[in-house]
Parts: structure tokens; sequence; C-alpha cells
């Protein structure tokens, strides 16, 4: 089957997450967390450095749980700051702890962290058409706009570029490109 030219082909776990996970909606509350995280830990570096240390992740904010995340202490944060599991970097850190604040604020504000995020997509998947990866952007207008609005309430590490890579890897945008599997089976 032929895949986006992304993908490592030698290393099943990308295989994995782009035929199974990138690019099919997703509308649970604490993947999209999650995800949100986990894209925020991207900056700077790859996806693939984050996917590889996704169960880390996981185990190291107590499986994404917001209502947990809200109540670590420094001693919790100190410790996360040397846990080889994941990114140790202090601000990124200090990031899920107060992204975790602002998720839970808009579930109370919007019934749902999804019902908000899906209303920058009008609750429908973007379905673009690109023939080859290298036309995918990086950032779009729609991106920006969730960047400056996600920044308005209260979230961090959620500039446009994050934005969208997170609108891909949770199908709010199809970026699989035409002639790749993957678009068919999703």
């Amino acid at each position: 089957m032929k895949r986006c030219e992304w993908v490592k082909l030698d290393e099943p776990l990308y295989v994995e997450y782009h035929d199974k996970e990138w690019g099919v909606p997703v509308f649970d509350d604490q993947h999209l967390f999650e995800m949100l995280c986990l894209e925020g830990a991207q900056a700077g570096l790859s996806w693939w450095t984050i996917l590889q240390k996704r169960e880390g992740y996981r185990d190291a904010f107590d499986q994404f749980n917001a209502s947990k995340i809200v109540t670590y202490t420094e001693d919790k944060l100190a410790a996360l700051k040397e846990d080889k599991r994941i990114v140790r970097n202090k601000l990124k850190i200090a990031s899920v702890v107060t992204n975790a604040q602002a998720f839970i604020k808009i579930q109370q504000q919007h019934g749902s962290f999804s019902n908000y995020i899906w209303s920058f997509v009008d609750h429908q998947p973007i379905d673009n058409k690109w023939p080859t990866i290298a036309e995918v952007p990086a950032t779009t207008e729609l991106s920006d706009h969730m960047s400056k609005q996600l920044k308005k309430d209260g979230f961090k590490f959620v500039g446009s570029t994050i934005c969208y890579s997170f609108m891909q890897a949770v199908g709010m945008v199809n970026d699989h490109i035409v002639d790749c599997g993957c678009r068919q089976i999703q």
C-alpha cells in the first residue's frame, strides 16, 4: 500500500500511527487533550521523537487526566523534570498543567472540549486533496485563528504550526496525499 511520504516505513510504530490514527476524526475529550499536549511537546522536535515517548508521557501525566494534572504539586513537577521518558523541558512540562486548567474551563463553558475544538471546522473534517506531501501547508488561516483563540483561552505551546499539526493528527483535516491508501480506509 502506498503511504504518505513522511512515514518511516521501517518503523512499525510510525506505520501504525499513520495507518490507524493520523487523520482519523477524534471526538473524545481526553484523547484530544493528550494530542494537544503531545503536539506542544513536539515544538522544535520531530513527531517521531514524541511518538516514541508517548507511552512515557501517558504514564508521567496520569493518562492525560486533566483533573489530576491540575493538582500537580511542585514536587511532582520537579519529578517530571527528571523523568527520562518525556522531553524534560520545564516550560513544556508546566504548559501541560496550564493547558489542563484551560481545558477544564473550556469543558465547563462549552459542554466539552470536543464541541469547542471542532467548532473551528464547523464540526466537519476538511478533506484536502494534496498530490504530494510538499504541497501540504505547515499553517493555514484556520490554524492561525485557532492558535490565537487557544492562546486567548489560556493555552500554551499552541502556535499555528502546532495547531495545524494537531488538526491533522485528530482528523480535523485529512491531509493524506491523494494516492495514500489510508484515504479510502478512513
